[in-house]
């Protein structure tokens, strides 16, 4: 698998690089935002991993452009700032993963080998998280077996929180590029959220829906 570094420290990038080499990754490495974001329009890379902080572009610019263009590579911000705001603005403009520094190789590495994890489950039509069944294609589920109907818009935010699994949603990312409703209020998302937990997590033991004080709702089975 080939991936994407984006660092303009060229210590910490060589670092990074040869620990992803030694675990059997392919790396590129990119000085600046501008070349970062040619190389990921134009390559085939399977996670990107995106300094904030870079010349000529920074990472959240580059982010919010291959969004736009409909890239769906992981990507995994990497900064030293470490501020609730910067994540939140982070997460808004598309990326998967938040990583402060300075970092221990290990934690890196481990995410970003769950972050492929995830995008290679999500390909595929049928999503699973726990016991619960997403058919993508013909927008129906499941949990324990018993199938939920759902309105579409709740459809919709499920199946969004679904393909992020473990990812944060705020909810601006929830009504402009889930919803694609810039008018609605964002008590709008906490109403259908309310609805969802209703239909997906009760009665159940294990609840698959979870609120990020601060920053928003993700899906995952907890640890």
């Amino acid at each position: 698998m080939k991936i994407l570094v984006v660092e303009d420290e060229g210590p910490i990038a060589s670092v990074i690089r040869r620990g992803l080499e030694e675990a059997r990754f392919t790396v590129d490495v990119a000085g600046d935002g501008e070349t970062g974001l040619q190389m990921a329009r134009e390559g085939e890379y399977a996670l990107i991993l995106l300094d904030l902080m870079l010349p000529r572009r920074d990472g959240w610019s580059v982010c919010r452009e291959l969004r736009a263009l409909r890239h769906t590579t992981p990507i995994l911000m990497l900064t030293a700032r470490d501020a609730v705001e910067d994540r939140i603005r982070g997460l808004e403009t598309g990326a998967d993963d938040y990583l402060p520094k300075p970092f221990d190789f290990g934690e890196l590495l481990a995410r970003v080998r769950a972050l492929l994890r995830r995008d290679k489950v999500h390909k595929t039509r049928v999503i699973h998280v726990g016991d619960l069944e997403i058919d993508t294609a013909g927008a129906r589920v499941w949990r324990a077996g018993l199938e939920i109907p759902l309105t579409r818009r709740e459809y919709t935010l499920l199946e969004a929180l679904a393909v992020n699994e473990g990812r944060v949603l705020t909810r601006e990312v929830i009504l402009e590029r889930v919803w694609m409703d810039e008018e609605s209020y964002s008590n709008t998302v906490d109403v259908h959220i309310g609805l969802l937990r209703k239909k997906i997590d009760a009665g159940h033991a294990v609840k698959l829906i979870q609120t990020v004080h601060g920053l928003g709702y993700t899906l995952r089975v907890p640890a």
